[in-house]
């Protein structure tokens, strides 16, 4: 029997466009009524439809699709299939990290309102950090721009940190330097089996004195902002060791205002 495309498509429980779209990849191939221009399918045109289908379903590509229609051994069936396959259980693997990571970020957004200002031991990992920027202003570096999309697709695997000096902390000063820049874990590199520019600093692990504050539009971290963890830190003998290290956990935007949670990290020995 002849049937027109709309009459077909309803059959076979597709769409029009998708019928149009396994025609121009030859898999279909209706007769045409030059009286009329209309298309007209078969009974035939049915089952390579249907068993093309059948290998979408199986997330095989459409042009592959269209090559086992016209040949199509066991072998290659299976070829294709292993293909697919192998393809799924990567993005399943991506997957599953990516909502291990998602469930940690939620961990911590959960949390964070009932650990503000309160200082406690954490174990820090190496990280590699991108430098972005001198204070708040964006760094115009030939270097930064070859990298930062490498750095950028690894989020939120990496995140955005800051940086302090010790020595800035130490001083008598209010006001102190410090960079903001993409880090990513010692191990997330791995895993991702990224490259390291020269470029790119190595932050060694470390303990620390951590907490969380808040930090809203035009107020910048100082160390009045810091004085609570430095009173511990003196409170409980311990030395700062090194460079303080941040990330920006959130910022919340509640009526045309900004407020960022911080995590602040203190080394000491």
């Amino acid at each position: 029997m002849k049937y027109c495309i709309g009459e077909f498509a309803s059959i076979l429980g597709v769409t029009a466009d998708t019928l149009r779209l396994y025609e121009k990849h030859d898999i279909v191939r209706p007769t045409k009524d030059n009286s009329n221009n209309y298309r007209y399918f078969n009974d035939l045109d049915a089952r390579d439809l249907l068993m093309s289908r059948w290998y979408r379903s199986m997330e095989i590509p459409l042009p592959e699709v269209a090559l086992l229609m016209k040949d199509s051994s066991i072998e290659q069936v299976m070829g294709l299939m292993q293909q697919s396959q192998q393809s799924l259980e990567e993005e399943i693997k991506q997957k599953t990290m990516l909502l291990n990571k998602m469930n940690e970020i939620h961990k911590e957004l959960k949390e964070i309102e009932s650990s503000l200002y309160i200082c406690k031991l954490k174990q820090l990992p190496g990280m590699y950090r991108l430098k972005q920027t001198d204070k708040n202003a964006l760094l115009k570096n030939d270097i930064v721009k070859s990298l930062v999309n490498t750095w950028m697709d690894r989020l939120p695997y990496a995140f955005y940190s800051f940086k302090i000096e010790d020595a800035g902390v130490l001083s008598g000063d209010n006001n102190f330097d410090y960079s903001w820049g993409l880090t990513l874990p010692e191990e997330e590199v791995q895993k991702f089996a990224m490259d390291i520019d020269e470029y790119v600093e190595y932050i060694s692990p470390s303990t620390c004195i951590s907490a969380i504050m808040l930090s809203t539009d035009g107020h910048y971290i100082t160390k009045k902002s810091l004085q609570f963890m430095i009173d511990y830190i003196e409170a409980n003998g311990y030395t700062i060791a090194g460079d303080v290290v941040g990330k920006l956990m959130l910022t919340e935007k509640i009526e045309g205002n900004n407020r960022s949670y911080l995590e602040v990290n203190i080394p000491i020995v």
